[in-house]
């Protein structure tokens, strides 16, 4: 994708704001409250100061007085405005100071450390172990009552709270090694700090003011409640709300309107700044702005007709279409996948890095993201049931269960702050009715039959303790805990040492025909592929582009693609045999070309090839490929030329 069609797809801060609705409804009400304060002088308003004592406590929508006036007779919508222009004044102000020398005091203490992290971090937690308010009418006491003063003290209170933020976030990124990288290069640690450590704070620091203003604006009106703040005739918002408490209730419109006008501020300033904080949030470029649902959604035009695969298959795909929103556009990562898998039998699903086999995987049982995934068109069986229009129970009951997952990483799958055996348990109690012995005695078996040594005790070990290889195995015998029938292994040997992953195929193998279960194995190296799968299917740019037995397919491969893959792979024995690297890149998600996805970077690429819809055509009566001129055409061609 060229970076014009990129920045044209992808969303911008404001429209990711716009795309949160309680973001955007407190970013109407606090727009519409700053304008009305800033035009309060140009508006043909009363002196907010003018006492009337003729016309004291008059109700709403008295003439000449919209909001009705106080036990003085002031005009209350003009002292509502010009009292709005203090508080949020105050309140910004407050904030800035607080979020300057807290988030200094913050990076300094998180990249020292040493005496001076301990020294300014018990200086703060003196200041945090006295309540907020109450340190705050001692500052007031002291200095004295007035704005000016309690905004000092607002501010003060709070700058612990920056400080400890920002402290652990520059913790973190002190031990990072592009900080390791900045020192090597002959960096002052003031430069260091400034410009490599603070432009990563600086998202956090934002956050942090757009979520505190609200109560900063609060804790002013608070202190000018009790007198302390904004002293008379000068009007805010809390100092409206105290006078209005010795009329309350004979006049309580005094007190309620600027009740509510605090209310609407705060509250508008709090859903804004989480929307800010949602736009800032990296994770969350892609428009999600709520939380991801369950599972996948299903969003079918129609419900297709089952597939004749489906009757005798464990698990069948039949145009399966998988689409993300980007903002305005609907991009499908995978286009019309059809596979279908026996028992007893390893699907081997290959192809370069985002080809779209992952998502496939995660299709299959929901695990997809919404927003922004959904599942757009197709179907998907397993034995013989729709998963796309089981409910969410029935899923979870197939999570775990008959249908298991393997992924890549175990590291990141385990959780890390529980043992293995916990984890173990877990999963088999979540599916059988196991008193916690009988579960634990079930999970050593899980692991000697995956050939862990010792699994009484690994049971008590956490996922660091253990090797690479072992907690792969875990992850395996998790799979197996409850007789899955289907396994999808989503590249469960990419980062395992050569001999660690011989291992783990033949164990996989091994419990496939033990166990009878069939497995679908995601993988980029074909040599692993030939080791385990029966049959192969070659993934490209989001579709099947040839599939069939794996010596076949091995042997004589239709595609182009799947010739070049193999080409890729080196063969023992074979010290001089040249690799063919595959030139270019796969096309970006969404962007595939018109035809044939690989045309570009084919060499017997034919203008026919760049037009058109390209079916995924039968070979023979096993094989299928995505192809107008299958290899053994094209030589022939050659070979006549």
């Amino acid at each position: 994708m060229s970076s014009s069609a990129a920045s044209q797809g992808r969303v911008s801060a404001l429209g990711l704001l716009l795309n949160n609705r309680l973001a955007t409804a407190g970013l109407v009400v606090l727009v519409t409250i700053l304008l009305l304060a800033l035009i309060a002088p140009l508006l043909p308003l009363l002196d907010p100061n003018a006492t009337s004592p003729a016309n004291r406590l008059l109700p709403p929508l008295s003439d000449g007085h919209l909001l009705g006036t106080d036990a003085l007779g002031r005009d209350l919508l003009s002292r509502l405005l010009h009292g709005a222009r203090v508080s949020i004044a105050v309140g910004v102000s407050a904030t800035l100071i607080a979020a300057f020398f807290g988030s200094l005091i913050g990076l300094l203490s998180g990249y020292a450390r040493g005496w001076a992290d301990s020294l300014m971090m018990r200086g703060i937690d003196m200041l945090m172990a006295f309540p907020y308010i109450l340190l705050a009418l001692a500052i007031v006491a002291v200095l004295g009552p007035g704005l000016i003063n309690a905004l000092y003290a607002i501010a003060l209170i709070n700058i612990p709270f920056f400080a400890r933020n920002i402290r652990g976030v520059t913790l973190g990124l002190a031990r990072r090694e592009f900080i390791d990288a900045a020192r090597l290069s002959g960096k002052s640690r003031a430069a260091i700090l400034f410009t490599e450590i603070l432009p990563n704070v600086l998202p956090i620091i934002v956050i942090t003011m757009s979520t505190t203003i609200g109560w900063m604006i609060l804790e002013t009106a608070g202190l000018s409640f009790l007198g302390l703040g904004a002293q008379p005739p000068q009007a805010d918002l809390g100092s409206m709300l105290g006078d209005g408490r010795s009329v309350l209730f004979n006049a309580p419109h005094v007190a309620i309107i600027p009740g509510v006008l605090i209310f609407l501020l705060v509250m508008s300033i709090n859903l804004l700044g989480d929307g800010i904080r949602d736009v800032l949030d990296p994770r969350l470029k892609s428009g999600a702005l709520a939380r991801p649902m369950a599972r996948t959604a299903v969003e079918r035009e129609s419900v297709p007709e089952k597939p004749a695969t489906a009757k005798d298959a464990v698990l069948s795909l039949s145009g399966l279409r998988t689409a993300f929103g980007l903002g305005q556009r609907q991009i499908e990562a995978i286009s019309g996948i059809d596979l279908h898998i026996g028992r007893q039998e390893c699907l081997g699903l290959v192809g370069e890095s985002g080809s779209g086999k992952s998502i496939t995987a995660m299709s299959i049982m929901g695990l997809v993201p919404t927003p922004p995934g959904r599942i757009v068109g197709g179907s998907i069986y397993f034995q013989g049931e729709d998963l796309l229009e089981a409910n969410d129970r029935r899923i979870r009951e197939l999570r775990g269960g008959p249908v298991s997952h393997v992924f890549q990483d175990p590291l990141t799958t385990l959780h890390p702050l529980f043992t293995v055996g916990d984890q173990l348990v877990e999963a088999i109690r979540a599916h059988q009715p196991l008193r916690r012995p009988q579960a634990e005695k079930k999970a050593e078996e899980l692991l000697e039959l995956v050939r862990i040594p010792n699994p009484r005790r690994r049971l008590q070990a956490y996922p660091h303790e253990l090797s690479g290889g072992m907690r792969q195995r875990v992850c395996i015998a998790m799979a197996l805990a409850n007789d899955a029938e289907l396994i999808i292994a989503d590249e469960p040997t990419t980062a395992l040492d050569v001999t660690v992953q011989a291992q783990i195929l033949m164990l996989m193998n091994k419990l496939r025909h033990e166990k009878e279960t069939s497995i679908l194995f995601i993988t980029h190296d074909f040599g692993v592929i030939s080791a385990l799968s029966d049959r192969v299917a070659v993934m490209y740019a989001g579709q099947i582009v040839e599939s069939g037995p794996t010596k076949e397919v091995l042997e004589s491969p239709a595609h182009p693609y799947t010739r070049k893959l193999i080409d890729c792979v080196p063969v023992l024995g074979q010290g001089d045999r040249q690799l063919d690297a595959i030139e270019g890149g796969p096309p970006a998600t969404g962007e595939r070309p018109p035809g044939c996805a690989f045309a570009p970077r084919c060499a017997f690429a034919r203008d026919a090839c760049k037009r058109g819809e390209i079916a995924l055509q039968p070979l023979d009566a096993e094989r299928e490929v995505r192809c107008l001129f299958p290899l053994d055409v094209k030589r022939e061609a050659l070979v006549h030329a």
